[in-house]
């Protein structure tokens, strides 16, 4: 069942998250957000209100990991390079005798 971009949208902001956010981000913000509003946390005259944020906050996760959940990591080469700028730069300059692995070292 995908989500909607409205439905999303409403769950990264019910979640205190950016246009982007990797998987630790966002279990981190769901922490803060569940430790901020349990309703073993709340005033006695809030837990009612604390109970309904809490409900909110674990459709919001839900919604979310839902949304992740089928996105295919890549392990080529080139994929793990384009996201790691040291491993970019030695495809790219790893064979220059200036610029390469001895750079910088007594030889």
């Amino acid at each position: 069942m995908s989500k909607s971009y409205k439905e999303i949208d409403w769950a990264t902001r019910v979640l205190g998250l950016g246009e982007e956010a990797s998987l630790k981000k966002i279990k981190m913000a769901f922490r803060s957000q569940a430790k901020k509003w349990h309703p073993d946390k709340c005033k006695k005259k809030d837990k009612e209100a604390c109970h309904e944020k809490m409900k909110e906050i674990n459709r919001a996760y839900k919604i979310i990991m839902k949304y992740i959940e089928d996105y295919s990591y890549s392990f080529k080469r080139e994929k793990i390079a384009e996201d790691d700028p040291m491993e970019r730069w030695k495809q790219q300059f790893g064979g220059d005798p200036h610029w390469g692995p001895g750079w910088g070292k007594e030889k």
